[in-house]
């Protein structure tokens, strides 16, 4: 009895040490694939943040790496070139020139800025992307833009902001960085299902 106790005790204390390790690690599963930028043809910028992602684009733009910016996640209903949103105007802001800004308001999900972004550098010739945004957020671009340039000469790198709120070990601390990467659990478990 004493032996089945302690098999058990250690049985369970193992599980245990494994699902916390696990849980701890998905910090670093999700950042996975972040890097350093290099020189390429376009900086693109996506969507679905407060500002962080705008002004790492700006930075990379202003420090040489890229000539051309695109802006994803802009919804075209509300979208009027004539009148640039407030992402065009912080870009500007900071120094990028409104000339080499395009938007993609037609994209609606990181799948289709994967896509429509892969055919508007077919069509302008351009064979190399800077993809920023959050690191969370790196495992299922990284997933999902490998696909979407499949078969093709086109290479990406995907380059992280610096978010106070972000630390790939003690991310369950932080409210949002907690919420970011239970989402994003869910939506790599998604997307391997229907696009992968």
């Amino acid at each position: 009895m004493k032996i089945f106790f302690k098999l058990t005790l250690i049985f369970f204390v193992s599980v245990s040490t494994a699902a916390a390790i696990f849980f701890l690690s998905l910090g670093f599963l999700v950042s996975q694939h972040a890097g350093n930028p290099k020189n390429s043809d376009v900086i693109i910028v996506l969507g679905g943040d407060n500002g962080l992602r705008v002004r790492k684009g700006a930075e990379l733009y202003k420090a040489g790496y890229a000539a051309h910016v695109i802006l994803t996640g802009i919804d075209e209903r509300f979208y009027n070139p004539t009148h640039p949103n407030w992402r065009e105007r912080r870009m500007m802001a900071l120094g990028v020139p409104k000339n080499v800004i395009k938007v993609d308001s037609k994209s609606t999900t990181t799948w289709e800025e994967a896509v429509n972004t892969s055919n508007t550098m077919e069509k302008r010739g351009w064979k190399s992307a800077i993809v920023v945004s959050d690191p969370p957020h790196m495992l299922r671009l990284y997933q999902t833009w490998s696909k979407a340039f499949d078969g093709s000469s086109k290479k990406f790198i995907l380059v992280p902001t610096d978010p106070t709120w972000w630390h790939p070990i003690f991310w369950w601390k932080n409210e949002k960085s907690y919420q970011f990467v239970m989402s994003e659990i869910k939506k790599n478990i998604f997307y391997a299902v229907v696009y992968y």
